[in-house]
């Protein structure tokens, strides 16, 4: 579906979160920062920071990004909220716990593998990245030239072929090359709602993310709460909800905490 503006919508979106608990997840990269060049670039706005830390002492908060869970912990640098890197296979709760996904720590291996030869297979690429997400890795291709792009593609998918415990998908300007297991962020954010003993009659769940890793997030909160997309060019998604950019992020989470 297409999503309405936020703003333009914010009553609506006031009944909606009326008389009940709101469970806030985020994603990190292109919604609490903007998309940079290389992924070390991407840091968080202390005024960002400070914005979720008022949020926490209102509702339960928890990021769920494709960065490594140390990773993105290190940069958001807030305390008692839920963290799930490697979107979702690795999940720290907020006293520190950590859940990893059997499956995905099982073939391990096979991700430290095809990230060292991927390392050194696009060596030559000018501006290629290969990134060790701990149980991902991501195949960057945001500063690789257009004439390259193929080969570095074909890169990508013949190193796959020797792995079949192994899955590609697509991000933004980045694929991502993941367990072949049925998990994924939608997934990720299913489990800690049960943790968080989610009650539709008591809780609204809101999910804010940019990239289609996040709509498998936006698809299992459409029935107990809504998604809100983060998009200059607004396009085809299963969050109801949109704004532009992470600038209008944070004038959303400011709404919330008035709210």
């Amino acid at each position: 579906m297409i999503p309405v503006g936020f703003f333009d919508n914010s009553e609506d979106v006031q009944m909606k979160i009326l008389g009940k608990d709101v469970i806030l997840f985020l994603d990190y990269d292109g919604t609490l920062t903007p998309i940079v060049a290389t992924p070390d670039l991407a840091v968080m706005a202390d005024d960002m920071r400070e914005c979720v830390r008022r949020l926490i002492q209102k509702m339960k908060v928890s990021i769920v990004s494709g960065r490594a869970t140390d990773d993105v912990r290190s940069k958001v640098q807030i305390d008692g909220i839920f963290y799930a890197g490697s979107h979702g296979f690795e999940i720290v709760d907020p006293v520190g716990y950590v859940t990893i996904n059997e499956e995905a720590q099982m073939i391990r291996s096979s991700i430290d593998e095809i990230y060292e030869k991927l390392s050194q297979q696009v060596k030559h690429i000018e501006g290629a990245l290969i990134e060790d997400v701990k149980y991902t890795v991501s195949c960057h291709y945001r500063l690789v030239k257009d004439e390259d792009f193929a080969e570095f593609e074909g890169i990508v998918n013949t190193a796959l072929t020797g792995y079949p415990n192994l899955r590609k998908t697509s991000g933004k300007k980045v694929f991502e090359i993941r367990p072949n297991i049925d998990w994924d962020k939608g997934k990720a954010v299913s489990w800690i709602k049960n943790v968080l003993k989610f009650d539709p009659e008591k809780h609204v769940a809101v999910y804010i993310g940019d990239d289609t890793t996040d709509e498998d997030a936006f698809k299992v909160l459409k029935d107990e709460g809504f998604g809100i997309l983060v998009a200059e060019d607004v396009r085809e998604t299963e969050a109801k909800y949109y704004v532009r950019n992470p600038l209008e992020v944070k004038r959303v989470l400011e709404w919330l905490i008035e709210v």
